[in-house]
């Protein structure tokens, strides 16, 4: 349907739009149709955006039964955890026999 509008039709659109809404409406009619299209971009590369978090995250789930194997720099980030109190003269002899 609008293939087939040309420039010349283009033209008379404008023309139309001038007489309507007058000299002085038409940059702000441009500028709130311009926002509209940006706002409208925006929304739609967010859920575009949202949409490939959300693939990414399901191919990271493990399913039931599965196991997760990390790897050794996993490992050795994890902080450990020394289940007895910390004893000064153990950890000196410590030190003098390392």
């Amino acid at each position: 349907m609008f293939q087939q509008i040309g420039i010349p039709g283009l033209i008379l659109i404008l023309i139309i739009a001038l007489i309507v809404f007058g000299p002085s409406k038409l940059p702000e009619l441009g500028r709130a149709f311009g926002r509209t299209l940006r706002e409208f971009k925006d929304a739609t590369k967010g859920l575009v955006d949202m949409d490939a978090s959300s693939t990414a995250a399901e191919k990271n789930e493990t399913k039931p039964g599965e196991t997760v194997v990390k790897s050794e720099a996993d490992v050795k980030s994890e902080p450990t955890v020394n289940s007895e109190p910390a004893d000064s003269a153990k950890m000196k002899e410590e030190m003098k026999n390392a």
